[in-house]
């Protein structure tokens, strides 16, 4: 048994991780504060902690951990431009604190979020590790989230794994965002009869990963030491339009309602595509179709969250 934490184990990804490692016979801690995280999805043998990576009484919380996933972030990008300081404040500041707290408690590895919008501004496609463009007051946060890690590699000694993820969708994402991703949005809106919205044409593509999948790479990270200090981008390696996602869930829902169009959201890349060699290289590669976890986001939309709202 090895025993791990997760910050953010109350979100989409941390939660879906969580359930992963407990089923696999780990202890697992977590941490979240609440802020956007849901209790409700905290797996029960979890020992969970309601407090801010921002607050240095979490520090004694590492203690005994020996990997730790840093998944905790302001990262819906629209609520990010409209506040930079909060953004900053949280996943700056705050994975300052993570990183910290793990030196101390003698973490023998962080494996931290970055994410896909570091290739914001980068025209080749699909984007290597090696090139980012940040534009976003959110892909700027990460990238200072970033060079931190890298302090503390450098000066302290950490061991620090840090994961793109491109598009994660599945399960438990969340849709209570001011402008949910657009899985869940589309499901929820066509399921309850209502007409979803897209943002500009439609024609933003979009490389879409499974949670489980993203889930194989986090257990690959934490037992396998090639892994140790490597940036991996965490995408399919394939895209599609937004357009095309809500086409295949109204074929799925056998829907024939049709789309509003509102103007287009600042901040967002045309294109995300990731290049994912590093990652293939190791052994891991996506395993669930689009389809596939499409149908599976539907089953969990409407047994957790529909039906809780019929009268």
């Amino acid at each position: 048994m090895t025993s791990l934490l997760i910050t953010g184990v109350a979100g989409f990804i941390g939660s879906n991780l969580a359930e992963r490692l407990i089923a696999e016979g780990h202890r697992v801690a977590g941490i979240d504060s609440l802020a956007y995280g849901v209790l409700e999805q905290v797996p029960d043998r979890v020992e969970f902690h309601q407090i801010d990576i921002r607050d240095p009484r979490s520090y004694d919380l590492y203690r005994g951990a020996e990997v730790v996933f840093h998944l905790a972030a302001k990262n819906c990008i629209a609520d990010c431009q409209a506040d930079p300081v909060e953004t900053f404040d949280i996943n700056v500041h705050g994975s300052t604190h993570v990183f910290e707290a793990a030196r101390r408690a003698g973490v023998r590895k962080v494996v931290y979020a970055e994410s896909s919008a570091l290739y914001e501004g980068v025209s080749r496609l699909p984007s290597p590790e090696s090139e980012t463009a940040p534009r976003s007051f959110y892909a700027l946060s990460k990238e200072a989230a970033r060079l931190v890690a890298q302090g503390y590699t450098q000066h302290h000694g950490l061991v620090a794994t840090a994961l793109r993820y491109f598009c994660v969708y599945g399960p438990r994402q969340d849709y209570r965002r001011t402008i949910p991703p657009v899985m869940s949005a589309f499901i929820i809106k066509l399921l309850s009869g209502e007409r979803p919205t897209i943002y500009g044409t439609g024609g933003k593509r979009r490389d879409f990963v499974y949670v489980d999948d993203v889930n194989d790479f986090h257990v690959r990270c934490a037992f396998d030491s090639r892994t140790d200090g490597g940036t991996f981008n965490i995408g399919s390696g394939e895209n599609y339009s937004v357009r095309d996602i809500y086409q295949r869930i109204a074929t799925l829902l056998g829907s024939d309602i049709e789309p509003r169009f509102e103007a287009d959201l600042p901040g967002e890349a045309q294109e995300t595509l990731a290049d994912i060699t590093l990652a293939r290289s190791l052994g891991w590669a996506p395993r669930t179709g689009l389809d596939a976890g499409l149908e599976q986001s539907i089953a969990y939309l409407k047994e957790n969250v529909l039906a809780s709202r019929e009268p």
